[in-house]
């Protein structure tokens, strides 16, 4: 696979629709997570009150992902996107005005991620469950590939951006940016135009549908041990470089130093996905699991070195160990999981993945006052590595191989 024919994919008129749509919804997301977080500590240099911001998103993100696996499962797809940025842009702009003026406390800035959160459930699942409706089977990897060559590229200015804009003229023009994103990103989904997929029959309800999907996850091993995993994974990245490396780093190396470790994450990231349009894993999860193992280098990193260049090595590290993984996700969500409860599927992963992030949010400041920051980035780099290797010794993870497409584009023992 080349440049060119990752690129040719384009020609997919929904898809490139969508892709341009994500595009610009990214420009302003690239920055939104640097944006947020100092937004916060210009309200309050507390990393508890940041942690708590964080997980007023997540929670209800968690507490809704089921029933939004159903509604895209349910309904159009990119109808249900096109609503979620809606109402993500106006609460963003509302937290983008609160900051920019000067009004905004703490207890604003979490109704209004909760708001975000909660359309989140719904969008996540729908965006995920899109992409197999918009190509061919066998343009899955160059589709996948090609988005997250944009994500990459984007994120390596984005969070630098940010940071200038931090230092510059404040958190909150991040945040405005992210909002007009949203709008415009769903402005562009107007054109796409799918086929409705097949009705769910006349007794089918929200709850016998979550019951077929569970049925499905809890039956097919690969998924439930990693989704398992990633309760734990992130739950673990999150605290450490979301609630406690912000304002350590601040404190240290200073916020540009931080900016500029993210935007060498998402270099990693972008080397890696040039790399991969050359490479085709045979065994897709064994090398994302490895791939993952790499995000525990800049947790050491934070413990023992926490200065600009050896943490923005480290990172460019993780950014292209999670590439690795996302790809063999993808690849293995989409060639192994029906269509028709796709969304499902992702809901259920997000749910098991995403449950202990608030925890993670939440415990990590108080972590971090009681033993101290660079004991719990050191320790937690160690669970995280324990987690990652241990997951790749399950077989049913470590020998899932690749899908074979048919000459139609239908998959060959895809599951039915």
């Amino acid at each position: 696979m080349s440049v060119k024919e990752s690129l040719g994919v384009l020609r997919e008129r929904n898809f490139s629709w969508f892709f341009w749509s994500r595009f610009v919804n990214l420009t302003g997301g690239t920055m939104a997570s640097v944006a947020l977080a100092f937004a916060v500590l210009e309200v309050t240099d507390s990393a508890s009150a940041l942690g708590q911001v964080l997980a007023a998103r997540s929670i209800p993100m968690v507490v809704f992902l089921l029933l939004g696996g159903v509604i895209a499962d349910r309904f159009p797809r990119a109808l249900v996107l096109q609503l979620s940025n809606v109402t993500s842009g106006l609460t963003q702009g509302t937290a983008a005005y609160l900051v920019i003026s000067g009004h905004a406390e703490i207890w604003m800035l979490i109704a209004l991620e909760a708001v975000n959160g909660a359309t989140s459930a719904a969008s996540m699942p729908a965006m995920q469950g899109l992409i197999p409706q918009l190509v061919p089977k066998e343009r899955l990897q160059p589709a996948n590939v090609l988005l997250s060559m944009s994500r990459g590229a984007l994120s390596v200015a984005g969070p630098s951006v940010a940071a200038v804009l931090v230092v510059t003229v404040g958190a909150g023009w991040g945040l405005a940016v992210d909002a007009a994103t949203y709008v415009v990103a769903s402005l562009m989904l107007l054109p796409v135009r799918i086929p409705p997929r097949a009705k769910a029959g006349p007794g089918a309800t929200i709850v016998s549908e979550l019951r077929v999907g569970w049925t499905f996850f809890r039956t097919t091993t690969w998924l439930w041990v990693v989704v398992l995993a990633f309760c734990f994974l992130n739950a673990i990245q999150v605290g450490t470089m979301q609630v406690l490396a912000p304002p350590y780093v601040k404190a240290g190396a200073g916020v540009q130093a931080w900016g500029f470790a993210n935007s060498a994450e998402s270099a990693g990231l972008l080397v890696m996905t040039l790399v991969l349009l050359q490479v085709t894993f045979r065994f897709p999860l064994r090398a994302g699991m490895l791939g993952m193992l790499c995000f525990a280098l800049p947790m050491g990193v934070l413990a023992l070195a926490p200065h600009t260049v050896p943490l923005v090595v480290a990172m460019a590290v993780a950014g292209a160990g999670m590439e690795v993984f996302s790809l063999g996700w993808s690849m293995a969500m989409m060639e192994n999981v029906p269509g028709e409860m796709l969304s499902r599927a992702y809901s259920y992963d997000m749910l098991g993945s995403f449950v202990a992030i608030p925890v993670g949010q939440l415990v990590y400041g108080p972590l971090g006052s009681w033993f101290g920051d660079k004991e719990v980035f050191l320790a937690s780099g160690v669970l995280y590595a324990a987690i990652c290797l241990a997951t790749v010794a399950v077989p049913a993870v470590a020998r899932l191989p690749r899908v074979a497409s048919s000459p139609d584009g239908a998959p060959e023992g895809a599951a039915a």
